[in-house]
């Protein structure tokens, strides 16, 4: 099988990438932003071929999405904060970007279609869980951009019958992750002697997996998921950022000293939940435990500070 995959060189796409062993042909396609890492995919050097390029660049799509089999959209600009700060690359790249990358698949043919999205598109929700059918209720221009991209991949499948599933997931962690997100920010500050910084009250409530349990899931629906349907892949831990502080500290070996306390995020999402019934009806489960995981991952990013410290400097 020939696998395209957009985004390949980011946290989760190159996790993915990484996660083919051999008898599938790889391409990565990259724009190489700050988050774009040619290290992240070292460990799969000789199982892929390499092409720098912009999923928003047409004439680019039409030359390396023909032949792919699959084709599966990692390419995103994805963290809150930056979309808060500059909405233009979010709406670029989340939104016109999946509309050319989803023309040049219908232009070729693909068989089959995956585009990763974020459980942030439906807003925040005080108890319970969405299903797959909620309403989409955004409320940070990140999220909204995730939105808008899902309603363009919703609408080719629908309209010109491209065969593209989605997935929607909840926050993930683990090694590679680009030390902005939270759980790398922290793990590499408390390893600097550096505090850390909690918003608001730190009540807002995340559902965590391990990237791994997630790129398992993509898989899967990449196997067996329908057209046009949208796919839940929910974490194995609900936890305040409270509750998350918490346990990194622990990890570290530090205390609550360690801690400053930070204006909230402006419009910060209260609490996110998934179910996922509709995946694990194609056979998925999580495996790996929060506890597992967040040890695995602090033990990472302690043994491989040569991969993070460079991106410690201020991104351009």
């Amino acid at each position: 099988m020939r696998v395209l995959v957009t985004g390949g060189a980011g946290f989760i796409g190159s996790h993915f990438v990484r996660s083919f062993t051999g008898g599938d042909e790889v391409t990565v396609l990259d724009k190489l932003t700050y988050a774009g890492n040619p290290a992240n995919l070292e460990p799969a050097e000789g199982r892929f071929a390499f092409v720098r390029g912009d999923i928003c660049d047409a004439g680019l799509l039409g030359e390396v999405v023909p032949g792919h089999d699959l084709v599966v959209n990692f390419a995103a600009e994805s963290h809150v904060d930056r979309s808060i700060a500059g909405a233009g690359e979010f709406v670029r790249s989340n939104v016109l970007g999946v509309q050319t990358l989803m023309q040049a698949c219908l232009d070729a043919g693909t068989p089959k279609v995956v585009h990763v999205s974020t459980d942030e598109v439906y807003g925040s929700i005080e108890a319970g869980s969405w299903d797959e059918t909620a309403p989409l209720g955004p409320n940070s221009p990140y999220a909204a951009s995730k939105a808008g991209g899902d309603l363009i991949a919703l609408a080719y499948a629908r309209t010109h019958g491209l065969p593209v599933s989605i997935t929607r997931c909840g926050n993930n962690y683990g090694p590679y992750q680009y030390p902005e997100k939270v759980v790398p920010l922290f793990v590499t500050r408390l390893l600097d002697g550096l505090d850390v910084p909690l918003y608001g009250d730190g009540g807002n409530v995340r559902d965590w997996i391990h990237v791994d349990d997630h790129c398992r899931a993509v898989r899967l629906v990449a196997e067996r998921g329908g057209a046009g349907e949208v796919y839940h892949v929910a974490g194995t831990a609900e936890l305040t950022n409270l509750e998350l502080t918490a346990r990194l500290l622990d990890a570290l070996g530090a205390g609550w000293r360690r801690v400053e306390r930070v204006p909230d995020r402006k419009a910060h999402d209260r609490r996110y939940s998934l179910t996922d019934g509709k995946l694990r009806a194609l056979g998925y489960a999580p495996q790996t435990a929060f506890e597992q995981g967040l040890a695995g991952t602090v033990a990472w990013y302690t043994a491989n500070r040569r991969w993070w410290e460079p991106l410690r400097k201020p991104a351009p």
